[in-house]
């Protein structure tokens, strides 16, 4: 059974979440702040953790660094609308999405299953046993079976949803992609206007594999390059 660990402050929202979920089977822990939070996150790690913003002690941004010093578990953070400065330092800090508030409790379980569902897909299985599962650009490797990517020979530490951006990219080098399109492949979702969480990854990413190695395409999108485009710093 899929264990979730649900950050919530309010008790009515945490305790009608926690119930919802446990309808669609998963089994569910909770925390009414930060810290007691982080220590059912140390004593147990879940499958998945969703977040609050807003939380006592500690917030769900410092809570979301504490993770990420120690696990690759999807994130998923909870903010309302009138916090877009939140969200994005949620997903700095290394958050794999976010739902605004008031949220469909069906939407929350779409974004947890695609979350899940990266996190398995890129867990890695061990060395490549073909060459065909090799993809090579520029210096950067792509293992498609373990999805292990190094860049000039080094393994890169990304987080699952990284790691499927990055396959997407490597799967189709010189392709420009746009926000709708790796907003599908990507979360299994579509676009809704919203491009901070496509944003902010590839600012991860490139800060791993090389700013200038995906390209910016003004007014289309995104396209990975073999070699860093001439005269960029």
């Amino acid at each position: 059974m899929t264990d979730v660990l649900l950050v919530e402050d309010d008790p009515l929202l945490r305790e009608a979440t926690q119930l919802s979920l446990e309808r669609y089977g998963y089994q569910v822990r909770t925390a009414s702040d930060g810290l007691a939070g982080l220590a059912q996150f140390r004593d147990r790690a879940p499958d998945v953790a969703v977040l609050d913003v807003m939380l006592p002690h500690l917030d769900g941004v410092s809570l979301v660094r504490r993770i990420r010093e120690v696990s690759r578990v999807p994130v998923l953070m909870i903010s309302a609308r009138t916090d877009p400065v939140d969200v994005v330092l949620g997903l700095e800090a290394g958050a794999d999405d976010y739902l605004t508030k008031p949220y469909d409790v069906p939407v929350l379980v779409a974004r947890i299953r695609s979350a899940l569902r990266r996190a398995t897909d890129f867990a890695g299985t061990g060395p490549s046993a073909a060459e065909e599962s090799l993809l090579q650009i520029g210096d950067l490797t792509v293992d498609t079976a373990s999805m292990e990517i190094r860049r000039a020979g080094q393994l890169l530490d990304l987080t699952p949803t990284e790691r499927r951006l990055m396959l997407e990219f490597a799967s189709e080098p010189g392709v420009v992609l746009s926000r709708a399109a790796l907003l599908e492949r990507v979360w299994d979702y579509a676009w809704d206007g919203d491009s901070r969480v496509v944003d902010i990854h590839l600012q991860r990413l490139r800060r791993k594999i090389g700013r200038d190695r995906i390209e910016t395409v003004r007014g289309f999108g995104y396209k990975l390059v073999a070699t860093p485009p001439p005269n960029n710093p």
